[in-house]
């Protein structure tokens, strides 16, 4: 899975459970709010102050 700015926090957890720890480390750690399903990944960076490409780097690793 490619994982992009455009990426749903829950489509990618659903595809991709492992990537949660990465998210939680990376400050995430409202990933079991339902609202924080629909968000995009961008939207939930700049929601906590994370650099959406340092993370997407490290998802797509």
């Amino acid at each position: 899975m490619k994982i992009e700015k455009t990426t749903k926090i829950g489509e990618l957890l659903s595809q991709a459970p492992e990537k949660a720890e990465l998210l939680l480390e990376a400050g995430m750690h409202c990933l079991g709010c339902p609202a924080s399903q629909e968000e995009t990944l961008e939207e939930a960076c700049d929601v906590h102050g994370i650099d959406v490409e340092e993370l997407l780097e490290k998802l797509n690793a």
